[in-house]
């Protein structure tokens, strides 16, 4: 396993044709999971590996550090720079933020465990952050469904995630697929809040405060991820439980953002109205799965967000 703590002369705008190497960490929290050798892979083989200087960090949320062998035998076959972080245990706020400690690059990439990065990622991450000038940049992440997977779930691709615009703006994120400015990052005191961390939610809360502070957000189209989808994620009960989750995260923003009596006066009736229509869109498509089940779940969402405005904590989805 290489280590290197060599100072990097801080860059100001991203260029992939200088002298100096781009200075960018990758991280990669884990649990259990030996997909994660693929995703060491697809980064090992980036494009313009000779224009970016790439440090690899693990973060290990399991227990007991049992993988640390494997994973920096990994990095020593596959050329990379790799850290190795122990962060336990069962809450993937503590390893996102245990990678965040471990950062010493100008710029930092987040991706998921089980994800592929296309060879092109971080080229295309990086070039869109010098057009726009962004403080963070998102990415696609195309869902890849399991033969077995129904029919109108992969014809509606619930599980692929771009982001949502709102009034011309990315007002939150997410970290399957994402490049940070470093120096926003820590003049801003950004981590991930733990009471998320096993509930979901703890990257879109941490997108907003980076909104907050100032953060602007953009979107590399080109930056694609590939996201295979297991078999125990394919069906509408696990979407519908995941919707929720996701408003009641949500909810939990607007309470934060104001009154919560306001709140409850204002956003409740609305979000409760918007679920009542999706339910009656469901019934409508009721023959088109896609269709149906798309409008069920933008139900659940709504219906997340009014049972947190209610006071119902957040439920434990991982």
């Amino acid at each position: 396993m290489q280590v290197s703590d060599a100072t990097r002369r801080p860059i100001e705008d991203p260029q992939l044709d200088g002298d100096d190497r781009l200075g960018i960490d990758v991280c990669i929290c884990t649990y259990h999971r030996p997909e994660l050798f693929d995703t060491l892979e697809a980064v090992a083989t980036q494009e313009g590996r000779d224009k970016i200087s790439i440090r690899v960090i693990v973060a290990d949320n399991a227990a007991e550090p049992d993988a640390r062998a494997s994973i920096c035998a990994a990095g020593d076959r596959l050329g990379l720079n790799l850290i190795y972080v122990h962060a336990p245990a069962r809450n993937i706020s503590i390893a996102r933020n245990a990678c965040l400690a471990a950062t010493q690059s100008d710029w930092i990439a987040f991706v998921d465990d089980d994800e592929h990065p296309s060879p092109s990622w971080l080229k295309e991450l990086l070039a869109e952050a010098r057009r726009g000038d962004w403080d963070a940049v998102l990415g696609p992440v195309k869902a890849v469904y399991p033969a077995t997977a129904p029919y109108w779930l992969e014809a509606g691709d619930f599980h692929s995630t771009r982001p949502v615009w709102v009034r011309g703006h990315i007002e939150t994120g997410y970290t399957g697929n994402v490049l940070l400015r470093r120096a926003l990052v820590q003049r801003a005191g950004l981590e991930f809040r733990l009471e998320f961390g096993r509930s979901g939610g703890e990257d879109l809360d941490f997108f907003y405060r980076l909104r907050d502070r100032g953060g602007r957000i953009g979107f590399a189209a080109n930056a694609l991820v590939y996201d295979p989808i297991p078999a125990n994620r394919t069906s509408l009960a696990w979407l519908l439980r995941r919707k929720f989750r996701q408003g009641q995260s949500h909810g939990t923003r607007l309470l934060e953002s104001t009154h919560h009596s306001l709140r409850a006066i204002v956003d409740l009736p609305v979000a409760l109205a918007k679920a009542v229509m999706l339910g009656l869109a469901a019934a409508a498509c009721l023959p088109k799965a896609s269709s149906r089940n798309r409008c069920l779940t933008r139900a659940a969402l709504h219906c997340g967000v009014v049972a947190r405005i209610a006071g119902l904590s957040e439920i434990t989805l991982y």
